[in-house]
């Protein structure tokens, strides 16, 4: 992609942005993003498709780096622990930053619409990242780094230490984004807690049975 293209393509999607603010998913239409973009009809339509589309490239922009941090982690077997203290960052900023927030609250007020917004989220989202943080947890399984029957409760158990209510706060307008070193800090515990939960040697020894008459 060219210089020109890339530049443009940025200007369509902080003005899709800025119009799902102020008017919500549905009454978003590619009309509207393209007069904020200075861009024509044609274009957004030959590049997208569709409205849906439209919104569809932007949550898979938003969760790409965490996806390719992963999926590059996986590929090339990297130390599974160190990739996972290096993805709480990242997912902090997926789910709590701003363009998260508007995504969002407009799939909020779409839920008695069209529902598709939050559909979109969900897939490029949670459904998308958890199955490989999963493949990250089995792979530090098989390396004798962690110990856990499940590796996607695991999974799940992470993202749970990680976000925990923090996405919901923030949709809700109860707290401000996340600062560089709070998001560190609140990884580094997510980590440490988890890595508590799940170190080899961690868990307690099963209760033998209660063999008495």
């Amino acid at each position: 992609m060219t210089p020109a293209r890339t530049a443009r393509r940025e200007r369509i999607e902080e003005a899709a942005y800025a119009v799902l603010k102020e008017a919500g998913y549905k009454s978003t239409s590619v009309l509207a993003i393209a007069r904020r973009a200075s861009a024509s009809n044609e274009t957004l339509y030959n590049w997208y498709g569709s409205k849906q589309a439209l919104f569809c490239a932007l949550v898979e922009a938003n969760a790409r780096r965490a996806r390719e941090l992963l999926e590059d982690a996986l590929r090339q077997g990297d130390n599974p622990l160190e990739t996972l203290a290096a993805l709480g960052p990242v997912l902090l900023a997926l789910v709590t930053g701003d363009r998260a927030v508007t995504l969002n609250r407009a799939a909020a007020g779409d839920v008695s619409d069209t529902g598709t917004l939050g559909q979109t989220i969900a897939r490029a989202g949670r459904d998308t990242i958890a199955p490989l943080v999963r493949d990250l947890l089995e792979s530090a399984q098989r390396a004798g780094l962690i110990l856990c029957d499940d590796p996607a409760e695991a999974a799940e158990i992470y993202i749970s230490l990680l976000i925990g209510d923090l996405q919901i706060r923030r949709v809700i307008g109860v707290i401000d984004e996340l600062s560089i070193r709070e998001a560190a800090r609140r990884s580094h515990r997510a980590f440490d807690l988890f890595i508590r939960l799940h170190a080899p040697g961690a868990r307690p020894p099963t209760p033998d049975k209660d063999t008495s008459s």
